[in-house]
């Protein structure tokens, strides 16, 4: 044990050194950079639709690249497409699996996926010749669970695994592409940057990490939360990732700068960040929690400005639409909540 040991040692050394340089090279914070920019003001959304039609608990949901319809996966053993002006259901589509954990939709609105404790991303064509939904393709290769899948494409799909791996995927093949190994605990949450060229994950190693999908490897790797990743996503301009941790808190990493920039929290918060999803412009970050509530922050002043308070369970899933209009969460008490 004596040379694993000091080499655990080293390894500690090695990442102490990176956070010291880090640190000689930060010249200011965000907040006195931010300084004498105005604060938004309270911000205030009320729900103007809610979906109901699942029968149990929602674990996830997804915008359409149209801003209209979205996704949801639900425990009732049902992926149900939404339109999210007319409240109606446009497929309600029927799972093998009752367990799932993740949605998708595809940019080109052609396709979803969903995967869960089946271990395996299952693919389906909303675009059949005779208007029947059918599973297009099953991909299996992850040992743990599917804890999210994103579309890059209709040929090219990205998951997470309880494996500890992100798996790149060809749709058409049903074969992996790439394995993008390195976290030391469970994938939790993956996102892809606004150019398709990149994506990051987060884990239960309390870090993220930014591969970049062509060259197949690594390229930063984020630590500072003290306990499981749940959530994670892109600043909208790309160059910055925000990650909602077990801590409680939420923290914005800059990939220019590589390091964190600062931390969202309130004392009065003492539960853990299951999703989160930012603004269009990037200024707020609105974050669900296990006490049924999802905050929004101001980006730049750290700010707690509101508070999206309806469900009556534990909001699982967020995602704000691609047109910045609306956002839709999703909670364990069966509705999906449209607010702006």
């Amino acid at each position: 044990m004596g040379e694993m040991e000091q080499l655990r040692k080293e390894a500690d050394s090695l990442k102490d050194q990176i956070t010291a340089a880090r640190k000689t090279v930060q010249d200011t914070t965000l907040q006195e950079a931010a300084a004498e920019v105005t604060a938004v003001g309270r911000v205030q959304l009320k729900t103007r639709k809610t979906l109901r039609g699942h029968l149990a608990k929602i674990y996830a949901m997804h915008w359409g690249a149209d801003s209209t319809l979205c996704v949801s996966a639900s425990q009732d053993g049902k992926l149900i497409v939404w339109d999210s002006i007319s409240t109606n259901k446009v497929n309600a589509i029927p799972l093998k699996s009752s367990w799932v954990m993740t949605c998708a939709y595809a940019p080109s609105g052609n396709l979803v996926a969903c995967g869960g404790l089946d271990n395996m991303c299952s693919i389906y064509n909303l675009k059949g010749k005779d208007g029947n939904v059918k599973v297009m393709r099953e991909l299996a290769a992850h040992t743990g669970y599917l804890s999210c899948c994103r579309f890059l494409s209709d040929t090219e799909i990205i998951t997470s695994s309880g494996d500890c791996t992100c798996v790149l995927w060809d749709i058409e093949t049903g074969t992996q592409k790439t394995v993008f190994a390195g976290h030391q605990g469970d994938c939790m949450s993956l996102a892809v940057s606004p150019d398709f060229k990149f994506f990051i994950s987060g884990a239960c190693d309390f870090t993220a990490k930014l591969w970049d999908i062509r060259e197949e490897q690594c390229r930063q790797t984020f630590g500072g939360h003290e306990s499981d990743i749940n959530a994670i996503g892109f600043f909208p301009n790309g160059n910055a990732v925000i990650t909602g941790s077990d801590d409680a808190t939420c923290k914005l990493h800059d990939l220019r700068a590589d390091q964190d920039l600062i931390t969202y929290q309130d004392s009065s918060i003492m539960c853990g960040v299951t999703s989160l999803a930012p603004s269009l412009s990037g200024r707020l970050i609105l974050a669900g929690y296990d006490d049924f509530n999802v905050n929004i922050w101001d980006t730049l002043k750290s700010e707690r400005v509101g508070v999206l308070a309806g469900h009556d369970n534990r909001v699982s899933c967020i995602g704000v639409s691609s047109d910045g209009m609306a956002c839709c969460t999703g909670s364990w008490d069966s509705f999906l909540k449209i607010w702006n």
